[in-house]
């Protein structure tokens, strides 16, 4: 299904789309007050981008750096090539260690390989912890944002949801009654834990050890009790030096949240006696992303959401409309290099104001990435009889004044003397929720040309 016809689903709900944007918005407003209190933030910025930059020219040898310090510290290191491979490590590595029971805390990635449903058919109990994956995993339904899972869902859904499947009392969704309910049974959850499952923000190669970001413990909780501790990181997320993790550290949550970081910023290096640790470092079409010249800095992100948050699409089509483990403007650019056949909708999902660009906090130029990426989709794949028409005419418009003149004068007069019934008919999709102004008398040439004949 492509984006337009899955977000027309999600507009149905107008009262949903409406909070939905007010609230992502206001998240967007939150960052802007924390960045703006920091002096050096473009210059925070600058460094961000250019330590990935180098460490991506240079991946090769951080990878190596990385796994020698990992194994020094007695971590199992695991490569995968794909999702596939990844998900058969740690179900291996569940199987030997006789794991039944795992917890897992927030992942994308585990997201991106589908762990979930593979671990399950293995007969694994997998629970996701983070209180937003936790509920869209009670709703069988894939996150929505990649830093508020559940932002779909109203509270008063969530509370429906927990009487269903936790047994609670109706609360008119009263979200400290919520919260207090789903920590009372995920701390369950986490005692009876086998293994313990989590993503990686950050993996320093100088050090060979880790750092989960997390604002509820729930990764500490997992790892510090389970017996077996499996760290899942796409190959983007290294890091050369210890020293760099704190230029990170301060724009990730200003950007994701406007915090000025998160409550827990957990470091993994060594594993505790009687225990194990694994980390599964993962490709899955990166390497092919950095081969590309015009599309290989959308590996800086550090999976912040901000551009999400500021996107006018995102903020009015939902994240499930993308039908892509990362949504939004990022995911726009990311996911059509894994299949360009399935997401060749994606990146005309972008009015391209390059508010994503402006608000990214490592500077990944993703509105010019959305428009290179509709160059080869427009080559590359069949495009609708109606779209190639219409651009057609509008081309031979736009390419001669004269036309472009008279067209310019209907348009004007249309919009000054029709009823608003007429303009705002079925086909106008726009004129559904806002109306075109007062069409003027004349256009900018018109008044132009008069004006300087009238100062002569």
């Amino acid at each position: 299904m492509s984006h337009s016809k899955a977000a027309e689903i999600f507009n149905k709900n107008e009262n949903k789309v409406n909070w939905h944007d007010k609230a992502l918005w206001f998240v967007r407003h939150k960052r802007d007050n924390a960045v703006h209190q920091v002096l050096e933030w473009e210059k925070l910025r600058t460094l961000g981008s250019g330590i990935k930059a180098h460490m991506l020219s240079n991946l090769d040898n951080y990878l190596i750096q990385f796994e020698e310090n990992a194994q020094k510290n007695g971590i199992q290191v695991h490569w995968a090539a794909d999702g596939d491979e990844h998900n058969r490590i740690v179900h291996q590595i569940l199987k030997d260690g006789n794991a039944k029971k795992v917890v897992k805390s927030k992942s994308m990635l585990t997201e991106e390989c589908h762990l979930n449903p593979f671990l399950e058919a293995h007969d694994i109990e997998i629970i996701d912890t983070d209180l937003g994956e936790y509920i869209v995993q009670l709703a069988k339904e894939i996150p929505s944002h990649i830093v508020l899972p559940a932002i779909h869902k109203s509270k008063e859904e969530v509370d429906e949801l927990f009487q269903e499947h936790l047994g609670t009392k109706p609360c008119g969704g009263d979200p400290k009654y919520l919260t207090n309910a789903a920590r009372k049974h995920l701390r369950k959850k986490f005692i009876e834990a086998d293994a313990a499952i989590t993503g990686v923000n950050f993996a320093i190669a100088e050090t060979g050890g880790f750092v989960v970001c997390t604002n509820e413990g729930n990764a500490d909780m997992g790892a510090h009790l389970a017996p077996i501790h499996i760290a899942c990181m796409g190959v983007e997320k290294l890091i050369p030096k210890q020293e760099h993790l704190g230029v990170y550290l301060r724009l990730l949550a200003r950007s994701a949240t406007g915090q000025p970081i998160t409550t827990y910023s957990s470091h993994f290096k060594r594993k505790r006696e009687g225990t194990q640790m694994h980390i599964v470092i993962v490709d899955n079409g990166r390497s092919e992303q950095l081969s590309r010249p015009d599309f290989r800095a959308s590996l800086h992100c550090i999976r912040c959401g901000a551009c999400m948050n500021t996107c006018p699409i995102y903020r009015r089509s939902g994240g499930h409309s993308y039908n892509a483990t990362i949504p939004g403007p990022i995911g726009s650019i990311l996911s059509p290099g894994i299949d360009l056949k399935k997401h060749s909708s994606l990146p005309f999902a972008s009015t391209l104001c390059g508010s994503c660009s402006d608000v990214c906090p490592v500077k990944i130029d993703i509105h010019t990435q959305l428009y290179k990426w509709r160059q080869i989709i427009t080559k590359e794949t069949p495009q609708p009889k109606l779209k190639k028409a219409s651009m057609k005419i509008m081309g031979d418009v736009f390419a001669n004044p004269k036309k472009f003149e008279r067209i310019g004068k209907i348009a004007r007069w249309s919009l000054r003397n029709l009823p608003k019934s007429v303009i705002n008919s079925k086909p106008n999709i726009w004129g559904r929720s806002r109306d075109l102004p007062k069409g003027e008398k004349e256009s900018f040439d018109d008044w132009y040309i008069k004006k300087n004949k009238d100062e002569q």
